[in-house]
């Protein structure tokens, strides 16, 4: 710059000073300005004021000469001390260089302005807040300076700003946000550091609201919660802390539907310490809100569902993932399964909205989850005053939510019982909407039946148990109308439309698909879907066949279930399954505490259901032999048990039959059987037990079996009684035989008739096996 250049009013020996290389010089030359600009000041003379402002400002703070800007700062600073109070009027042209010299390559200059800024700001006070934005610009930069000198001097001025705005009352928060909103996601970890200080300054401050602005700014806050430094997280902590305690002091205030999506994000996060604290705000969210979060339900499940399956590493992200998810379930009632979903409506406080405002539709799903995540960000007002909203349960996102984590095979034992427990719930809560989804979920269900964890097989249990039991199932046809197609193709199986059409045209009289109010459509489709599931998947009927049936027999109709299964068994194909099937249910039929009512009802067949019951199983029981005849024990029916025995002479006798009579010997001897041997002592009215029990006894090999059954028999009273007489048909068991209008003839012949079938097949196996040897000798 040339120093002989006319700058007036400065005069030049202070035009030479300012530009000086040395700081006393400079320092001199700011001292002349500041009384010059105190005379004009003393004469109001505004425009000579302004003219030495543009000059420091275009001729020596914006000058390209290093010292020239120096000048110019101090110069600056000078005229904010003799302005005083009237600096305020002149704060656009003192500030703006000033910040320019802010992104100065030289370090000493950028310390020098912000020397210059801190005494303009210290004079003018208050009257900087309308420039409050482009200075909490420049600091944040200034923050982040890597030159010690530089972030110290920033670090003075931005206190001396703090003080200012918490003194004042007319701080512009909403001119504020926006830029607060930009630089919160900064990365730099000293812009952070400042940015989190602000926000507990302003939290700090009574007469400013920062939390109606929270969600502008929560996600940014989440992210430097992740920060590497300690002293950030720790601030950020603090910060969120402070949010946290306001929103549960003022929660008619709170904007919680706008904040949902963010939590449902961070909930997900891999940082323990971010889920944890969003998993705390979510928790607090749903207690605080209630249904008000139900249309954010299926994002809170995608992100609390797999949390429920941590291990004690993150014990207490466990801990309050399951309260959320307790808690979120709570909200579901049984209003919600109105089927008019727009005249739905539920009685919560809220503050007064537009209709739009108030009808805004559920976010439809998407994505790989089943979720839009940023639909999510509806506004749903809170509730401050009593007034009727609408809030509807987006049940289609939380099926799906819930079918994508049953399918998903990683996930832990909690999370499937979480997700059964709520699939149960619902199905209490919105039958009527649930069954919608019913065949969709069916497949999904059944599988889970071969989960490894028996806990988990009981939830899945309890949902199929409802599915097929809910008076809901009956209201609307959830499958086909016919069911003219008897062999169900193996993609999807249909269900008769009549319960009989399950019965066999040749039962005399009989209805062997039983029929009472608790069964619906899909009771016949579960049992049709079980046995085959059974019937593909071998291991899961030996593992855990017996337990599945017993704690159905617990949560359905034990009666329905064996009626069922014996009809359906009766049509099967695979006879090798059938006689297994078969089997399975005697034995459970035998030894389960859950079917001693049952047992009790086929002992005595007094009335027609006991009597049709008997029926329906025999034919299917009828596969299995042995089994047949332990029915007719079971059953008192001891003279057709003797008929069926010398038909065993008919029958290949193998190893397994032989291990079958042998096991039933066994049972003989249990307490189920305590019944049978007491009337052993009454030989007179009970000939054909003991024939019966003697052909057993002929049956079997020399074995403990055949010394069992022996030295039972040996114990039987007058054995020369044994003779049958006319006089027998007048005995209680010959009367109970003929007063039930059972034809035992047509029974017999239908056993022979199986048993030929699986003659049939045995030597059909036996025919491809020898084959199968001849191809490989070859």
């Amino acid at each position: 710059m040339n120093a002989e250049r006319d700058l007036a009013p400065l005069a030049p020996s202070v035009v030479r000073a300012l530009t000086d290389k040395l700081y006393e010089k400079r320092k001199v030359a700011a001292l002349e300005i500041e009384k010059l600009v105190r005379e004009f000041v003393a004469q109001n003379n505004t425009s000579q004021i302004k003219h030495v402002i543009q000059i420091l400002s275009q001729e020596f703070a914006l000058s390209q000469h290093p010292h020239s800007r120096k000048g110019g700062l101090i110069g600056l600073a000078a005229c904010s001390i003799a302005l005083g109070k009237d600096s305020g009027l002149y704060l656009k042209e003192l500030i703006e260089p000033v910040l320019t010299c802010f992104n100065d390559a030289d370090s000493r200059l950028r310390y020098y302005a912000c020397e210059a800024l801190y005494n303009i700001v210290k004079v003018a006070r208050g009257s900087v807040l309308p420039h409050f934005n482009v200075l909490f610009d420049g600091l944040s930069k200034l923050a982040a300076d890597p030159d010690p000198n530089v972030k110290s001097g920033s670090e003075l001025l931005d206190r001396l700003l703090k003080d200012i705005v918490t003194e004042s009352n007319q701080f512009d928060l909403v001119g504020f946000i926006p830029l607060l909103r930009e630089r919160i996601y900064s990365n730099n970890q000293y812009a952070r550091q400042f940015i989190i200080s602000w926000i507990l300054v302003l939290e700090s401050v009574p007469d400013i609201n920062l939390l109606d602005y929270l969600p502008e700014i929560l996600d940014g806050l989440f992210q430097i919660l992740g920060d590497n430094s300690k002293e950030i997280r720790k601030m950020c902590e603090v910060a969120l802390g402070e949010f946290l305690k306001e929103i549960k002091k003022n929660p008619s205030s709170v904007k919680f539907a706008e904040m949902a999506n963010i939590l449902v994000i961070h909930c997900q996060a891999t940082d323990d310490l971010i889920q944890l604290t969003a998993m705390c705000w979510m928790r607090e969210f749903i207690q605080l809100a209630g249904r008000v979060m139900l249309p954010y339900s299926s994002g809170i499940l995608t992100a609390v569902l797999p949390c429920l399956s941590y291990d004690d590493r993150k014990k207490n992200i466990k801990e309050v993932a399951n309260v959320c998810n307790q808690s979120l379930m709570k909200l579901v009632i049984p209003e919600d399964d109105e089927m008019d979903e727009a005249k739905q409506s539920v009685s919560l406080p809220a503050e007064p909205a537009s209709e739009e405002s108030l009808s805004k539709p559920e976010p439809t799903s998407s994505g790989e989850s089943g979720l839009d995540i940023t639909a999510l960000n509806q506004p749903l007002p809170f509730p401050c005053s009593s007034e009727r909203i609408q809030v509807t349960l987006n049940l289609d996102g939380i099926v799906q939510v819930l079918d994508c984590h049953l399918h998903d095979t990683s996930i832990g034992m909690m999370t499937r019982i979480a997700v059964l427990k709520w699939l149960y719930h619902l199905y209490i809560k919105t039958p009527r909407k649930m069954f919608r989804h019913a065949d969709s979920l069916f497949p999904i269900l059944l599988r889970t039946l071969s989960d490894e964890s028996d806990e988990v097989i009981l939830k899945d249990l309890e949902v199929l148990a409802e599915i097929a039991s809910s008076p809901a199932g009956q209201t609307e046809d959830h499958g086909p109308s016919d069911g003219s197609d008897a062999r169900p193709s193996p993609v999807e199986l249909h269900v008769p439309a009549r319960a009989s059409q399950l019965s066999s045209s040749g039962t005399k009289g009989l209805e062997c698909s039983p029929s009472t109010p608790t069964m619906n459509s899909y009771f016949y489709k579960f049992m049709i879907n079980l046995l085959k599931r059974f019937s593909s998947e071998r291991k899961l009927l030996e593992t855990r066949g017996a337990f599945i049936i017993r704690q159905l027999c617990l949560l359905l109709n034990a009666e329905n279930i064996f009626h069922s299964m014996a009809d359906i068994l009766l049509r099967e194909e695979d006879l090798k399954f059938a006689s297994t099937m078969v089997h399975t249910l005697n034995t459970i039929l035998l030894t389960s505490s859950e079917l001693f009512q049952l047992r009790n009802q086929l002992k005595d067949l007094k009335t027609p259901e006991s009597r049709n019951l008997f029926c329906c199983l025999y034919r299917s029981w009828c596969h299995n032999p042995v089994t047949t005849v332990s029915l007719c024990f079971l059953t008192q029916n001891y003279k057709h048990a003797y008929d069926l025995i010398q038909k065993f002479g008919d029958l290949e006798v193998t190893v397994d039959f032989l291990t079958e009579v042998d096991k039933l010997v066994q049972l003989i001897e249990c307490p189920i059987f305590t019944y049978l041997r007491l009337q052993l002592l009454d030989v007179k009215n009970n000939p054909y037990l003991i024939k019966a029990l003697y052909g057993l006894l002929m049956l079997l090999p020399q074995s403990s079996a055949f010394q069992l059954l022996s030295h039972r028999l040996q114990c039987v009273p007058n054995p020369e009684l044994m003779q049958t007489t006319d006089s027998t048909k007048s005995s209680a068991g010959s009367k109970r035989m003929t007063a039930s209008n059972i034809d035992y003839t047509e029974l017999l012949q239908h056993f022979e008739k199986v048993q030929n079938k699986h003659l049939e097949a045995r030597h059909q196996r036996a025919g491809r096996a020898e084959q199968l040897d001849r191809r490989v000798v070859l």
